[in-house]
C-alpha cells in the first residue's frame, strides 16, 4: 500500500515551524509498517529548510521515505502549490476523530498482528 504521512502533529508535536518531541512509537511503527513492503510518503505543508529539517529529523531515526511531497521520488514538486497525493491510506492529525495512537495505527495497517508482531493464527473453521 501507499500510505501518505504528515508530519507536524502527526509524526512529531505540533510546533511548526520547530519541531516537536516525537509523538510515541511514531518513527518505530513507521519503520515496522515499511518493512511489511508499504511504501511511505511524507506529505506535508513544509518547505525548504523546515522540509529539510523534518527529512533530517526522520533520517536521523532510520525513517527514510519512498518520496517526499510527490507521489514518486522523481516527480518535480513546485514549492507552494500544494496537491493531493494519491495514497491508499492517509496519516494526519487533522483526520475526522483526531490522530490515534501510533499502536493502534500499526494495528490498523497491519491488523495480521497482535501488539507484540507475532502473526495472528488464521484458522479455518
Amino acid at each position: 500500500m501507499i500510505i501518505a504521512v504528515d508530519f507536524d502533529g502527526t509524526i512529531v508535536e505540533n510546533r511548526y515551524p520547530d519541531i516537536g518531541k516525537e509523538l510515541p512509537f511514531a518513527t518505530d511503527a513507521l519503520k515496522e509498517i515499511q518493512k511489511k513492503g508499504h511504501q511511505l510518503i511524507l506529505w506535508t505543508f513544509r518547505t525548504g529548510r523546515e522540509l529539510e529539517e523534518a527529512i533530517h529529523f526522520c533520517r536521523a531515526r532510520g525513517l527514510e521515505f519512498y518520496a517526499v511531497n510527490a507521489q514518486f521520488p522523481e516527480e518535480k514538486w513546485e514549492a507552494g502549490i500544494s496537491r493531493k497525493i494519491i495514497a491508499d491510506f492517509y496519516i494526519d492529525d487533522r483526520n475526522l476523530g483526531g490522530l490515534p495512537g501510533w499502536s493502534e495505527i500499526y494495528r490498523m495497517i497491519c491488523p495480521e498482528e497482535d501488539q507484540h508482531g507475532t502473526p495472528k493464527r488464521k484458522w479455518k473453521w
